[in-house]
């Protein structure tokens, strides 16, 4: 374990180990592709639509290549039967749901995403970098490993074991588990791209939500509304870039680069260009793009900025017995804690999930020695401690960062021409998407949504359909929530709150135990998630 690192302000996390844009799923809907007839979605005529709501994303760009056929509006079925289960935003963690949704046979379940297509963080896809969660995190086998969805069995489809058998990898191209999610999006038929849920609320006469959503066509525009059904529901609508307020108005204009490292890739030739870059962010996404930088750079000729407000450039967290705050254990311990503990944990816990995996710091380190070989120090400048005060532009080619160092307590300016922003990620907020629902929901000291041990929203009791949350619970589960590592078992927590309130019957058996560390003197979580029929059936 690394020595006690002092606490920062609260800040969002680096993507790289989390889901997001890890997620990356916009609050969104499904394509209505293929629906059964069970299934109650009317579409209107469409009608003029407003503005997109906030908490949907900019479509993403679409190639110049003839648009794919979209696909019409579902049919109106004869029977008004709601789904069991409907997932609103496709990332990670409701791919998840979907894919071990997919193994019980009774469960009717659909997804909705606004996009064309499954993404995971295409703006960090740098060629080399890896997940940093071994492989076995992916969508299902922490549950049920013997899945169809699991990374082993797309390596399969593909012919690919025996060569991922003698690589020895236990961290994967990041780039081959976006191809494998996307395999799975693919496949699920309950998974619906091109669709935006624009609300939701509570029929209490009918008791179901009643989701209205708008039909996308290829380019992202309306093409028809519609209405769903179901019982149940589980947001997953993933994070948004975070850009730090004093460089806001320079991120939204066009003329000098200033971009989130979410879109680094895309404007990665812009910034090559520049002739001076400033990378602003200590953790993964922010080391990666710096070293790709400095890879693409002449040597003695760099000209490379890399600020961070942590006192160090710190390696992340990843003893054993660290991990272990990844764990369902730690998770039923975190939120059994007061609020108030809570809230002053998680900003302490940031090289849990902010620091720079020791790879990356290797790689880093030797780019640089390399470039000294010749006798000179490459023009490079690696400074932490440091807070952006305010910001501004400086004609049309360059801008002024107004920097001031947290222990010496000094201040000084910055003329660069480019700035990389690896500011990491927020979630993206619930109030627009569930405004109609706002009457029925408890909240916490902060207005906050309260949610149960079980990723479930507290509602009234006179609402008896369930809302899931996913990656929206940072508050109340810790730094576990937006964790690759706990995606299928936070799904089969879900899952089995389902089941044990359709059939009695947990669907996917949970440990009991998970870590070695008791993180309470009682050598108990405090609010535990069930694991036993028993206990399902009191929910």
């Amino acid at each position: 374990m690394n020595a006690p690192t002092p606490p920062l302000p609260a800040s969002p996390p680096d993507p790289l180990r989390a889901a997001a844009p890890v997620t990356a799923a916009p609050v969104t809907a499904v394509t209505a592709v293929t629906a059964p007839a069970a299934v109650p979605v009317t579409p209107v005529p469409l009608v003029p639509v407003p503005p997109a709501p906030a908490f949907a994303p900019p479509p993403a760009a679409v190639p110049a290549a003839a648009p794919e056929p979209v696909e019409p509006a579902l049919p109106e079925p004869g029977a008004e039967l709601p789904y069991d289960l409907l997932g609103i935003g496709v990332g990670p963690f409701n791919l998840s749901v979907a894919a071990l949704a997919d193994g019980i046979g009774d469960l009717t379940a659909a997804f909705y995403d606004q996009r064309p297509a499954f993404h995971w963080h295409p703006g960090l896809l740098i060629d080399g970098t890896t997940l940093q969660v071994p492989f076995l995190a992916d969508l299902v086998t922490l549950a049920d490993p013997g899945s169809r969805w699991s990374f082993l069995s797309w390596l399969k489809t593909r012919e690919r074991l025996f060569p991922f058998y003698f690589a020895e990898r236990f961290h994967v191209h990041r780039a081959e588990y976006d191809a494998y999610c996307r395999w799975v999006a693919e496949a699920l038929p309950s998974i619906h791209f091109g669709q935006q849920v624009d609300s939701v609320r509570w029929n209490a006469s009918k008791s179901h939500f009643e989701v209205d959503h708008t039909q996308l066509d290829a380019r992202g525009e309306a093409e028809a509304l519609g209405r769903t059904y179901a019982r149940h529901l589980v947001v997953g609508i993933g994070t948004e870039p975070y850009v730090p307020e004093p460089l806001r108005p320079l991120a939204e204009a066009p003329t000098v680069p200033v971009v989130h490292s979410a879109h680094y890739l895309d404007q990665r030739e812009r910034l090559l260009a520049a002739d001076h870059i400033t990378v602003i962010g200590s953790g993964q996404s922010g080391a990666e793009v710096f070293l790709d930088l400095l890879r693409a750079r002449p040597a003695g000729r760099e000209r490379l900025t890399w600020l961070a407000r942590t006192p160090a450039f710190a390696p992340m967290e990843y003893s054993r017995l660290g991990l272990e705050h990844f764990t369902p254990d730690y998770a039923r311990y975190f939120h059994g804690l007061p609020e108030r503990v809570r809230d002053a944990l998680v900003p302490r816990q940031w090289q849990l999930h902010k620091g720079i995996d020791t790879e990356t710091i290797t790689a880093i380190h030797d780019e640089l020695y390399r470039r000294t070989l010749d006798g000179g120090w490459p023009d490079a400048v690696l400074t932490p401690g440091v807070t952006v005060r305010t910001a501004g532009r400086i004609g049309t080619q360059s801008i002024e960062l107004h920097l001031e160092h947290t222990d010496q307590g000094t201040r000084t300016r910055l003329i660069t021409s480019a700035v990389v922003l690896a500011t990491g990620y927020r979630e993206r907020s619930l109030d627009r998407l569930l405004s109609q629902l706002d009457p029925y929901l408890k909240r916490d000291a902060a207005d906050r949504p309260r949610v149960d041990a079980r990723h479930r929203l507290e509602l009234d009791r006179s609402v008896t359909g369930r809302v899931y949350v996913q990656n929206a619970d940072r508050h109340s589960h810790g730094v576990g929530a937006p964790d690759l590592g706990l995606a299928a078992w936070r799904s089969a927590v879900v899952l089995n709150d389902l089941t044990g309130l359709l059939t009695g019957e947990e669907h996917y058996p949970l440990p009991a135990r998970t870590a070695f560390t008791t993180f309470g003197l009682d050598g108990t979580a405090a609010s535990d998630v069930p694991t036993r029929t028993a206990a399902l059936r009191r929910g």
